[in-house]
């Protein structure tokens, strides 16, 4: 845009399109909250002041906020596709998500991230990208593509503005033992942004990652090591998600010297939560409930945020930044009464969904299916078997020793001591492979529960207390071509499909969390407690870059030895 025609309007030469009068500025800069009338010019904010405009809005005292900035999401985990997302959070103050979106290239690979980049190329909420890093994420599982240095490299050079950096780098044992593969990939990354993904990194470790390159974290979940990771320099993500629920426990971390140099994500977020609760003004609520400042909590949830990533004019209310910014009616509870974008109201109505495309279609391709697939040989008389046991409210799991159940020399589920069977089947390239092992903490009592959201090769993934029941659910999502399913004694009770790479659906937000709705309640049916999201749960058990125990298409993996273990002592 010509900048002269900027310049004019900001010395109240030529009316601005814009003026929204009488309103109460939540300065991030300044770290105040002042009153003033912002103009607004080709949608850039062009100052402070009363400038003769075509359009008047009187806010009335209102709070203007900057709009908010999501830092680390993977889009497809709130399972609506990209266009209906952002019709979703937009509504909810967000105005720039950078996304990660390595579910997708995991699945689907360069194909999946284009489709993304394509797809969300027009809106007026701003989409962009971090490269994924780990595509497969690590050796120990089969993923749908590979993604090297080099194709990280001419992505950079394809989309130079939409993809700012490198993706979470998972695999910080590669990083450590210098794998020549994961090195060229920080390499590739120059000097854009590297997110970090080093759960219960410390000393020495730590010190060698972040020297890597990686400089920022969203994976602590406890206080000291958040302060550690900050101490070392990192940009701390404080992550509030749907089973990642990390914030109450990292407040006590921020204070007047420190809080430029946290943000606030998500991470991982259904789209009932996201309807329900909502997004990031969610998260502010919860950090204010708790005693943060209001305009602290916005200024992790904004300008914290884009001066990380380097989005120059992004993130504030002020001459020169993008007029993205939200009226709120109340600043406590972050009630919003009118988001603007691009310095217009949004109308998110009028976003085009995504019409069903082949290239995320179609993703589903099994192996034979049989009962042969799920049985588990008994061990050595008296020895005990590993199991992975859940954490509610978390994505660490524990390993139990337990002693199995065996009937005619195969270890069965014990519900009564809440053991189910665990079983992984590659989905991508139709080869068969199946990993087995047993789990605690879903409370199944009967039945079976499934997915083709597994992070991160997102092979399908089913848990259950019968074998017959668990082959049904893995038949029914082959058919539907991915989603979430519930079965009970022969018979289908509830199932959301998922057909866009078998991570989103292609229906409305309402028509999903409804069907989520149904779902859970399922799932509660068959015993599994109200305290856990039992999709999201199973989702994280075949993740083998978070302690502990862990359970891929190829088998049981101890993430502390990052290196597959037996199922018995």
């Amino acid at each position: 845009m010509p900048m002269n025609s900027l310049l004019h309007a900001a010395r109240g030469e030529a009316p601005v399109d814009l003026l929204v009068r009488n309103c109460q500025v939540i300065n991030v800069l300044s770290g105040e909250i002042h009153p003033a009338s912002v103009g607004v010019k080709n949608g850039i904010i062009v100052g402070f002041g009363e400038y003769e405009a075509l359009q008047v809005v009187d806010a009335c005292g209102r709070y203007l906020c900057p709009g908010l900035i999501e830092g680390h999401i993977h889009i497809e985990s709130t399972l609506l596709d990209p266009i209906r997302f952002a019709q979703v959070v937009a509504g909810h103050g967000t105005a720039v998500v950078v996304c990660d979106p390595h579910e997708l290239a995991n699945v689907l690979g360069l194909d999946g991230i284009r489709w993304l980049l394509e797809t969300t190329r027009d809106l007026p909420l701003d989409i962009r990208c971090m490269m994924p890093s780990c595509v497969p994420a690590t050796h120990l599982e089969t993923s749908g593509a590979t993604i090297t240095a080099q194709d990280i490299a001419a992505m950079f050079k394809e989309y130079p503005e939409r993809i700012l950096g490198l993706a979470e780098m998972m695999n910080y044992p590669g990083v450590l033992y210098q794998d020549p593969q994961v090195m060229g990939k920080l390499v590739a990354a120059g000097d854009r942004p590297v997110d970090g993904h080093a759960p219960g990194l410390s000393g020495f470790d730590l010190n060698a990652y972040i020297l890597a390159g990686p400089g920022s974290d969203h994976e602590a979940c406890h206080l000291d090591e958040a302060r550690e990771k900050l101490r070392a320099g990192m940009h701390v993500m404080i992550r509030e998600g749907s089973s990642e629920k990390n914030l109450f426990d990292l407040l006590p971390l921020i204070n007047d010297f420190n809080s430029q140099n946290c943000s606030l994500v998500t991470d991982d977020r259904h789209c009932d939560d996201l309807l329900r609760d909502g997004h990031l003004d969610h998260t502010i609520r919860l950090a204010v409930s708790r005693g943060l400042s209001p305009l602290r909590a916005i200024q992790m949830a904004s300008i914290n945020t884009a001066r990380y990533f380097g989005l120059r004019r992004r993130g504030a209310v002020a001459p020169g930044y993008r007029a993205d910014f939200v009226l709120l009616d109340d600043l406590e509870s972050f009630s919003i009464f009118q988001t603007y974008l691009d310095g217009k109201v949004i109308a998110p109505a009028s976003w085009r969904p995504v019409a069903t495309d082949l290239t995320v279609t179609r993703s589903v391709h099994l192996g034979e299916i049989g009962p042969s697939c799920l049985k588990i040989p008994a061990p050595a008389d008296g020895k005990k078997v590993r199991v992975i046991r859940t954490v509610p409210g978390q994505i660490v799991t524990e390993m139990d020793m337990v002693e199995p159940v065996i009937r005619d020399g195969l270890i069965t589920a014990d519900p009564e001591n809440d053991v189910a069977k665990l079983a992984v089947f590659e989905r991508h390239h139709g080869s068969g492979g199946v990993g087995l092992g047993l789990v605690r903490g879903l409370g199944l009592k009967s039945g079976a529960i499934a997915s083709t959201v597994a992070h991160d090769s997102h092979n399908l993934i089913v848990a259950g207390v019968s074998d017959s029941d668990m082959l049904l659910a893995v038949r029914a999502l082959a058919d539907c071509g991915g989603g979430f399913v519930c079965v009970r004694d022969g018979w289908v009770l509830n199932l959301v499909p998922l057909p866009l790479a078998g991570l989103m659906s292609d229906q409305d937000p309402e028509i999903i969390a409804t069907g989520l709705d149904h779902l859970n309640a399922s799932a509660r049916e068959l015993g599994c407690p109200e305290n856990i999201n039992p999709f999201m749960q199973l989702s994280f058990l075949s993740l083998p870059v978070i302690p502990r125990l862990r359970l891929t298409d190829k088998g049981l993996v101890d993430v502390q030895d990052f290196a597959f273990t037996p199922l018995s002592e």
